[in-house]
């Protein structure tokens, strides 16, 4: 969604109010759906390690990190988002999932997965 530069006018006070109380109350829409989103994206890490375990691979995947981050970099340029944010962003992300898959390994050290 790209952003507009426009300034809108409002014809009164209570105006501006209503169209900030919707703007926040769809901000926290928003951000209860982000927050699914997280949760359904960190519990496919369980998914994840198995195969990266039964594949010999090791958690840190170089080249798919690399490649999320170029897929997410052409995103953000292609919305007019900050690359520099989106980026951090999902660096945490995938800090999110290595450290669940490290956890998941460290509690199934047994080999019972």
């Amino acid at each position: 969604m790209k952003s507009t530069d426009e300034i809108k006018s409002f014809k009164s006070k209570e105006e501006a109010e209503i169209l900030l109380k919707e703007s926040r109350k769809r901000i926290d829409e928003i951000d209860n759906a982000l927050f699914d989103l997280i949760s359904q994206r960190t519990s496919l890490a369980n998914d994840i390690v198995l195969s990266k375990h039964y594949l010999g691979m090791p958690i840190y995947d170089k080249s798919r990190e690399e490649a999320v981050h170029e897929k997410i970099k052409r995103m953000a340029e292609e919305n007019d988002l900050d690359v520099d944010i989106i980026d951090q962003i999902v660096n945490m992300l995938t800090i999110l999932s290595k450290n669940e898959q490290n956890k998941i390994l460290r509690r199934n050290v047994d080999g019972q997965y």
